[in-house]
């Protein structure tokens, strides 16, 4: 499967320097997934090129302005496209609401069916055919998750020359991949490992959202081939990132130390630094794969 990440925003509260608040684009196989909507979401599509019409479920982290308020926009132009496929959006449970509230006094009524899944535990909230996502709780000021997508365990690969030495019918290739044994016309069982082998290590994303530091997530994210984690401040200003609970850049190089994961993204930039090199080179101290999250960088997993 097709797992990529696009960076649509990668600033905190106030758009600055060029840059915009938290809206990411998952790519899969099949379609796309978009992780926050923060304002000025829809135009960043147009400007990186996105297929908007593929954008079939979009996850909220949390209530804080730069992380949604680009939402209404979007739903409207979907509307004035004439969108009909259906649209899933994931968040906490007052968005609902508040989408309510905007479509009724703008007598919106949208072409295509809107279904909202209210977020209210950790845990599974979408079974996709190739891949799930998950949803972890952070600690922020007010409630607040990450998500967790993970393709689905690939099936072991066939051996060709094993197969055809052993006569293996091509009927019984899908249970082979699945790890079955093969038993043969006399009864003798031929072992699974013989015909196969396992296929690569299933691809991971964790999008952290805001969050104060916090050891937890560690294990949360454990060995997931990319991690987004916030880092809003470089490592002088900690005490002010506790006390409006968010991370610096040590902190969330910490994080991925400790989970063990490949690599490493920061975002959500203070909009009071324009200069993001020193971000990145903090970081690199603790977790040398690390990168900045750069607005209209696609990174492959």
């Amino acid at each position: 499967m097709l797992l990529a990440v696009t960076i649509l925003g990668n600033n905190s509260a106030i758009p600055a320097h060029g840059r915009h608040p938290t809206a990411q684009v998952i790519t899969t196989t099949d379609e796309l997934l978009l992780f926050d909507c923060g304002e000025g979401t829809q135009i960043q599509i147009l400007n990186y090129r996105i297929k908007r019409s593929r954008i079939n479920h979009i996850f909220i982290s949390h209530l804080h302005g730069d992380h949604y308020f680009g939402l209404i926009g979007l739903l409207n132009s979907f509307a004035l496209l004439s969108r009909i496929q259906p649209l899933h959006i994931y968040g906490p449970a007052a968005l609902k609401e508040i989408l309510h509230l905007q479509f009724k006094h703008s007598d919106t009524r949208l072409p295509f069916e809107l279904t909202f899944h209210p977020i209210e535990k950790d845990g599974l909230i979408l079974d996709a055919k190739h891949y799930t996502v998950e949803c972890f709780s952070t600690r922020h000021r007010i409630e607040c998750k990450g998500f967790l997508v993970r393709e689905k365990k690939n099936l072991r690969k066939i051996l060709a020359e094993e197969v055809r030495k052993y006569n293996i019918p091509p009927s019984f290739f899908p249970q082979l991949q699945k790890g079955e044994d093969f038993t043969d016309a006399n009864g003798v069982v031929i072992k699974n490992e013989r015909l196969t082998t396992e296929n690569r290590k299933p691809k991971s994303y964790a999008f952290a959202a805001d969050t104060v530091y916090d050891v937890r997530l560690a294990e949360i994210v454990r060995e997931v081939d990319l991690l987004y984690h916030e880092a809003t401040y470089p490592d002088a200003l900690s005490e002010k990132a506790t006390e409006r609970y968010h991370s610096t850049t040590k902190q969330a190089a910490s994080i991925a130390l400790q989970g063990s994961v490949n690599r490493l993204l920061i975002g959500h930039f203070s909009a009071k630094f324009e200069n993001l090199e020193p971000f990145v080179t903090e970081a690199r101290e603790v977790f040398t794969n690390t990168d900045l999250a750069q607005e209209g960088v696609t990174y492959l997993l």
